[in-house]
């Protein structure tokens, strides 16, 4: 049966997103995934719609006699569906709505079917359209490819799923290509979903004894956990392969194991999905669970309406953490093949490859052993021997459709000594096998240790491997230049790290800078001879002199680079550039010769091979080697627009354009590739016709014209397309490429009134964390256009976070936000920094009331609002506008609007236990114990509270009902007693450990109470004056704020208030108002301050 392959047209309902974010997000010190969080050039999208409709998306379709599967290229290329046909079932959770919520790096993420996160996690343009293309196969198969270039480093990466005919499996084939002149990272986690229930188990390998968290931060025995995971205490051994057992959201990945597998099981069903790769290539292997707990509910409730939860069975390829990343050298390319496949009644398979799986179990006295095959199999012979004794052999056939299952009686007690074969009976060849081996006493791995600071590091060979690592890792808050500068402090010649600081700004923009420090590393090489081992500083020098257009130099550095063999692809390659560059394309044909037979997949390599052979007029070899390229990657669109300059066909062009699709993004890379070759007739072709065919045309594609145009000599049209890059509206235009800074200044050179160009580089500039320059060309875009808010706010933004102009930054916003008061986002910023200012509660609330429809247009104003609404004492207004509103909060910043929520009940409480009013305070504090699912999120297992159930037993005391008081009193009383820094929201805070001692108070138990509260006073004391970081280790700090805190300022409110707090319970209440009136006037919004300060004030404690 020969595949079939089609496209379709599908209507899902879907809950559609909001409009992407205009105002740039430069979110430097977000930590996302254990990673950078940063979502610069992408724009942010944070509102998503209550109400789904009916949309249609373009499918593409694969079918064979056991497997049907669905590919929505719309949705990042997603696997949206895939079925089983043996066993009727969906295989892959199929999620029969499209229903985003705020879980991605940039906003909109969905569950279901199989995601690739690629270079990071979770992808940036996991719900945006990519790539695509259908290939017939001479074998009767067929495969979907989907591609993308990503705009964050410029890497392309593309997928190709494929079914074979006769055969019951999934196969993918991944490329990942780095088509920049510099090494990046990435990491590749292909992440299927899979339906759960309390029936459900994760299948790993049998020598997987260990699983380690993000980051490899904790550890954990597996599959019965001892210990504490993610603050679950787990010391009765429990089995964390079962989806039952886990009421938290939980990671766990697989400590190095020598299986090829990983895979899930339903043993309610008998069925289950398996994942096959080499694990020399594919080590990673994961489950991610929101948890069975009231939490993990809500989320599911957030991603689907009717089918139910979910978990992630993902599988890393180059990777086996997160975040863990890989290097690509400059035009490296990686290939690697996974397989994913139904299968059924194995249960926890010991042993599988593509082809077979395997399983041997002991029930009661028998061994019972079973196989299955993703194709039919003919005369396969199972055996099954015990300590080198064989218990049968027998020769079957095997099919996707019957299981073989066979049992035997035997007196062994485990399967230590069992070994399992399938071998091809004609030939004897062992085709699957698995061998029982003794437990005994596993060794588990140490968790990773934190990064040391530069000084207490010893070696200088420490510091240069610790700063490759953060930036290896795209580590959040620490800065690898710091320790690569300590280095060189201490050795001012040493090669590696000024070869890696001379990179890091290069990477930057900052050619000239970089040039000193491999000039330094280069003659440290070479002190005793010309020839040095390795050449990546030569190289590296040849791009700084590069960008800054010396030539001559660039290429005799270039040059002596490719005397050693590791720098020849990409040496050549920049040679062939630059002779392209002066016209010398005879020399450019060796060049990118030598260059493609050390690298035949450079797919720059190839275009530029096609260009210059049609430049040489061999026309005919440039035609057949585009054909050639192509065959081997339908996605080099270069070699596909010179197929269309080669013929002159207008059919080649509407194929080219059609590949293409109608975003302007992959014209512009096709351009860039032309003109960084100097061949820039060619790029102003490509531009010209994006401004045809594109549906959205970024102000880029202009000052990319404009750009070649001037490097041809065209000085006239270049200040025409200038223009025209000027006068275009900005709208999520955040330029990042190197190439973006010299067509930039180019534009500026001819035109210094053009103020968008000073904008764009302006956010270039930040960006690259080279926040002098973009400060400087904000001032200069205000200062010539004053009437344009985004470059107001982006100045706002430098001069509070980078220049402490406190006073210019506020006057920047308000001028930002008169100008177009429409724009929420700036409103909410603006609010964010009066709050940082400690403006008034009244003050705020009447700016945020002024503009109530802004204010209704986002989740964030909106609770700012509720909140200004609780600290002003206005708790039913507050509780009114919470119980009225779905909110859509974003992973891993959850607990901020059950906290208003709690905060009106709890307050509106105790103003009925004042007076008088018990029994409505009982069911306003009983509230506080259930989240409606109007606030987005559940609760957390194990969530602290001790304050709701202390106010209860006051409650109920005052009500005369002492059995109830006490038993609300004696759980007020239980918690972890030790204060710590309360990071993260799910941290106990320290008003839990003052209730505590209030109930102890309560129920005569002093000595313990006053324990509680001199903890208190002594962490505060003892930590008051602690220089606060960011834990090296944080896997989620998800808040868009752009305003940059002062952690030592927060570390001194969080321990006044400790102090007075401890206070407070032991009756000190001179001690206490000091310390809370201290950290009141540090900030006026911590609302944990404000409710304590009132009741020291008022000597209102309950007692």
């Amino acid at each position: 049966m020969k595949v079939k392959v089609w496209k379709e047209q599908v209507v899902i309902p879907t809950y559609e997103v909001g409009a992407p974010e205009k105002n740039p997000m430069f979110l430097e010190k977000r930590v996302y995934q254990g990673s950078s969080g940063v979502v610069y050039p992408y724009p942010v999208i944070e509102k998503i719609s209550d109400v789904p409709a009916d949309k249609s998306y373009e499918a593409l379709y694969l079918e064979n006699e056991y497997i049907k599967v669905m590919v929505l290229p719309e949705l990042g290329g997603r696997i949206q569906m895939a079925y089983d046909k043996i066993g009727k079932r969906h295989f892959i959770y199929y999620n029969h709505v499209i229903k985003p919520a705020l879980v991605g790096l940039t906003g909109p993420w969905i569950s279901g079917g199989i995601e690739f996160n690629w270079p990071q996690h979770h992808r940036p343009s996991t719900y945006t359209p990519v790539d695509f293309a259908i290939e017939e196969l001479p074998d009767g198969g067929a495969t979907v490819w989907v591609n993308e270039r990503e705009r964050m480093f410029h890497q392309r990466g593309a997928a190709g799923f494929t079914l074979r005919p006769g055969k019951a499996v999934i196969e993918i084939q991944g490329r990942v290509y780095n088509p920049t002149p510099v090494p990046q990272t990435f990491l590749w986690w292909a992440n299927p979903a899979v339906a759960v229930n309390d029936r459900y188990q994760s299948v790993f390998p049998p020598d997987v004894n260990a699983v380690f968290d993000h980051g490899k931060r904790d550890v954990s025995t597996f599959p019965i956990a001892t210990g504490v995971y993610y603050k679950m205490d787990y010391s009765a051994g429990v089995d964390i392969s079962r989806y039952k057992n886990i009421p938290v959201p939980t990671s766990y990945m697989a400590v190095l194991s020598k299986y090829d597998f990983v895979g899930g099981y339903e043993n309610d069903t008998q069925a289950g999905l398996l994942h096959v790769a080499d694990h020399h290539v594919s080590p990673g292997k994961k489950q991610w669970t929101w948890g069975n707990g009231d939490f993990g509910v809500a989320w599911d409730r957030n991603l689907t309406d009717a089918d139910g939860p979910y978990i992630e069975l993902m599988t890393g390829v180059y990777t086996d953490n997160q975040p863990d990343f890989t290097w690509l050298q400059p035009y490296e390319e990686k290939t690697f093949v996974q397989y994913f496949m139904p299968y059924r009644e194995l249960g926890v398979v010991k042993n599988a490859s593509k082809d077979l799986l395997i399983n041997v179990e002991k029930e009661g006295g028998r061994l019972v052993v079973k196989a299955f095959a993703t194709s039919a199999r003919s005369g396969v012979t199972v055996r099954l021997s015990v300590a080198g004794r064989e218990l049968f052999a027998e020769t079957t056939d095997l099919s996707p459709e019957k299981v073989y299952a066979r049992s035997v009686e035997t007196a062994v007690e485990d399967l230590s000594q069992v070994l399992l074969e399938v071998a091809d009976a004609a030939t004897g060849e062992t085709l699957l096998a698995w061998q029982g081996h003794s437990d005994g006493i596993p060794e588990i791995p140490e968790p990773a240790r934190a990064a040391r600071e530069p000084g207490e590091i010893r070696t200088n060979e420490e510091l240069f491997l610790t700063g490759q690592h953060i930036e290896q890792y795209r580590h959040a808050t620490y800065d690898p230049t710091h320790y690569y500068r300590e280095a060189l402090k201490r050795d001012p010649s040493d090669i590696r790290n000024n070869n890696a600081l001379g990179l890091w700004l290069l990477r930057r923009g900052k050619f000239a800078e970089s040039e000193p420090y491999f000039r330094a590393a280069i003659k440290r090489q070479t002190e005793r001879n010309p020839n040095p081992y390795d050449g990546e500083p030569l190289y590296n020098l040849g791009l700084s002199l590069k960008f800054q257009g010396r030539l001559d130099e660039a290429y005799d550095a270039f040059y002596k680079s490719t005397w050693n063999g590791a720098w020849q692809d990409s040496g050549y390659f920049s040679l062939a550039q630059i002779s392209c560059q002066r016209g010398n394309f005879r020399e450019a044909l060796c060049e990118i010769g030598k260059s493609l037979l050390r690298n035949g997949n450079n797919l720059l390599g190839r275009h530029l091979k096609t260009a210059v052979l049609r430049k040489l007029g061999c026309r005919d070899e440039a035609a057949a080697y585009a054909a050639e390229s192509l065959e081997i990657d339908k996605f080099n669109f270069g070699c596909l627009f010179e197929t269309y300059l080669l013929s002159g066909q207008e059919a080649d062009l509407e194929a080219f354009a059609a590949q293409m699709r109608r975003d302007s993004h992959n014209w512009e890379e096709v351009a860039l590739d032309y003109i960084d070759a100097g061949f820039c007739d060619e790029a102003e072709q490509v531009l010209l016709l994006a401004q045809t065919y594109c549906t959205a045309v970024s102000p880029l594609v202009y000052y990319y014209l404009g750009y070649a145009r001037k490097l041809a000599g065209k000085d006239a049209a270049a200040s025409e397309a200038f223009g025209a890059g000027a006068a275009k509206e900005p709208g999520t235009c955040f330029p990042n490429r190197l190439e973006a800074i010299l067509a930039l200044q180019a534009a500026i050179a001819g035109n210094p009134r053009d103020a968008k160009a000073y904008y764009y580089l302006g956010n270039l500039w930040y960006d690259k964390r080279q926040h002098g320059d973009a400060i400087a060309a904000w001032e200069q875009s205000v200062e010539i256009d004053p009437t344009f808010p985004t470059a107001l706010r982006n100045l706002a933004l430098g001069y509070f976070n980078k220049q402490d102009r406190r006073d210019e930054a506020v006057a920047l916003l308000e001028k930002a936000y008169s100008l177009d008061t429409s724009d929420s986002r700036i409103l909410m910023e603006l609010d964010q920094l009066y709050k940082r200012l400690n403006r008034t509660h009244s003050e705020r609330f009447a700016f945020l009331d002024a503009h109530r429809d802004e204010v209704n247009d986002r989740d964030d104003l909106y609770l700012e609002y509720v909140t200004l609404l609780n600290q002003l004492g206005r708790y039913d207004e507050a509780r009114v506008l919470i119980d009225n509103r779905k909110f859509h909060p974003w992973e891993g910043g959850e607990g901020k609007v059950p906290a208003q929520y709690q905060i009106a009940r709890t307050e509106l409480a105790k103003e009925a236990i004042a007076a008088g009013r018990q029994q409505d305070a009982v069911a306003l504090l009983e509230a506080c114990f259930v989240y409606p699912h109007n606030l987005g999120e559940g609760k957390l297992h194990g969530a602290q509270e001790n304050d709701f159930n202390y106010w209860l037993g006051v409650a109920y005391a005052g009500m005369g009902d002492r059995a109830k008081a006490e038993s609300r009193f004696s759980l007020a009383s239980e918690g972890l007693s030790d204060p710590t820094d309360a990071r993260y929201y799910n941290d106990q805070k320290p008003d839990k450990i003052f209730y505590q001692g209030l109930a102890l108070l309560q129920l005569g138990r002093t000595g313990e109470a006053r324990s509680r509260f001199n903890k208190l006073i002594a962490y505060g004391e003892k930590h008051l004056f602690d220089e606060m970081k960011i834990d090296y280790f944080a896997v989620s700090l998800p808040d868009l704020l752009i305003w940059e805190d002062d952690l030592d300022r927060r570390n001194r409110i969080h321990c006044n208030y400790m102090m007075g707090l401890g206070h407070l319970g032991l009756g000190n209440r001179g001690q206490a108002l000091k310390f809370l009136e201290a950290a009141a006037a540090l900030d006026n919004n911590h609302q944990g301050v404000a409710v304590h300060l009132k009741m020291a004030r008022e000597n209102i404690t309950g007692l």
